[in-house]
């Protein structure tokens, strides 16, 4: 493991450095947040039905988001190895002495973790003491918080290995852009980012169900909110794990029978 933890201990240092592009990135986020929290205040205020969250929990659900952008969001790759793979520099990485996804999968977890403590620390202290409706509510008790810390890492680990099959295509196509504008908008879609899932029609939200992407951000964002309760919660958290082990599995196949095709020419 020494080889994964060092690459992932370097790209957090690395990750760190970007200060100025984190601090611009949350004015941005903050603008998304407080207009989509808008757009449902005008929502609720308008609708003659139930709706199956509160005005807090999408509060709660939004502000997450924008806190937890770099951990949740498909778009967010690494230019690096998309360069290794269509320049050829791949038979570097080949010749390293340690496993290929492995190596990977620990670069691409510490870029997410790196961009998103710069952004999310602050973003969540300045959300806490905004006036209602804004404000983000501390959950009810710490067991509900614990959940959706746990939640929330394995959602990480779990768009981590659905990100690698973007970089693995490439083997294929030589080009990211397909497979990072397919899986991206499909993907975000379905994990709740463009609108809460439950808020979906009954028959998007069996599809949502049936994939990978809401226990990335839906899930975990909900226990939050307690719209989950704690007992689906317990459960869910043994489907992510299953999700994680499916994915990882799947990503490891993948990769195996690209390298197994590749062909490295130069002089």
């Amino acid at each position: 493991m020494k080889p994964y933890y060092s690459v992932l201990r370097l790209r957090l240092v690395h990750g760190m450095q970007y200060r100025s592009a984190a601090f611009a990135g949350m004015a941005t986020q903050f603008f998304w947040g407080f207009m989509y929290i808008m757009i449902f205040e005008a929502f609720f205020s308008h609708t003659n039905s139930n709706p199956p969250m509160t005005l807090e929990q999408v509060v709660a659900y939004i502000w997450l988001q924008q806190a937890f952008l770099a951990l949740i969001a498909l778009w967010f790759r690494d230019n690096e190895i998309f360069d290794l793979i269509t320049k050829g520099n791949i038979a570097y990485e080949l010749c390293r002495p340690c496993d290929l996804y492995g190596f990977w999968y620990a670069k691409l977890l510490a870029q997410r973790i790196s961009a998103a403590l710069l952004r999310s620390i602050p973003i969540l202290l300045v959300v806490f003491i905004l006036p209602e409706p804004y404000r983000l509510t501390i959950p009810e008790n710490i067991e509900t918080l614990l959940l959706f810390v746990m939640t929330m890492f394995v959602g990480l680990f779990i768009l981590v290995a659905i990100s690698m099959f973007i970089y693995i295509s490439v083997f294929l196509t030589m080009s990211p852009t397909g497979s990072l504008l397919m899986l991206g908008v499909v993907g975000e879609f379905f994990a709740g980012l463009i609108i809460p899932i439950p808020f979906m029609p009954d028959w998007l939200q069996a599809i949502a169900y049936a994939l990978p992407f809401r226990w990335t951000m839906d899930f975990p964002f909900r226990i939050y909110s307690s719209n989950i309760s704690e007992t689906d919660a317990w459960v869910g958290l043994g489907i992510q794990l299953v999700w994680l082990f499916v994915l990882v599995s799947l990503g490891r196949i993948a990769l195996k029978g690209a390298l197994n095709k590749v062909v490295v020419q130069g002089g």
